[in-house]
């Protein structure tokens, strides 16, 4: 078997076949290299002005090496081998779209650092239970200012068990019964 692309190897070409510097891109494709890309490398550091960064449809195991993308909003890793949401604390405060499907992700723990996120597509993981940590986002500020925000998270989530460490008590409601 051929051995896996390193991510310098995938940036050395990229910048052969665009004719651009990885350093000054703001949107860089390393999707579905041949050999595929297996360990997200500290060569990741050099993409300093990267707004957008796609690594799908490789090996990867573990999202490492971040900490250079000061500027990163949109990260896609879907079809990867990862399991975990950790190693996303350095583009905690920049990234606004996760994109993070068909992965073997089994917990969102790690999910919490990301204050801005707006965006999350993560299918056809192996989560089995809800348990999300909101506190320090604009969405979640905005809902506990107007007191709200545990009855619009679990409205928007019915299965939701557990909401920023608290496990939430759904009311059965009764329609019949007259009582406000």
């Amino acid at each position: 078997m051929a051995k896996a692309t390193t991510v310098k190897e995938a940036l050395t070409k990229w910048e052969e076949k665009s004719g651009e510097k990885v350093s000054d891109t703001k949107a860089i494709k390393l999707y579905g290299q041949i050999p595929p890309i297996e360990k997200m490398d500290a060569s990741l550091s050099t993409l300093t002005n990267c707004e957008k960064l796609s690594l799908s449809t490789n090996c990867i195991e573990k999202i490492t090496n971040l900490n250079g993308l000061k500027n990163l909003r949109i990260l896609s890793l879907g079809r990867n081998n990862i399991k975990a949401l950790s190693g996303l604390e350095a583009v905690g405060d920049t990234l606004e779209e996760l994109w993070i499907s068909y992965n073997l992700i089994e917990k969102l723990k790690g999910i919490q650092c990301m204050k801005n996120l707006r965006v999350l597509y993560m299918s056809n993981n192996l989560v089995k239970e809800w348990d999300l940590v909101f506190v320090g986002n604009p969405l979640e500020e905005k809902h506990s200012a107007e007191g709200n925000w545990m009855d619009e998270a679990s409205k928007r989530l019915p299965n939701l068990k557990k909401l920023d460490g608290t496990p939430l008590i759904k009311q059965e409601e009764d329609e019949g019964d007259g009582e406000s």
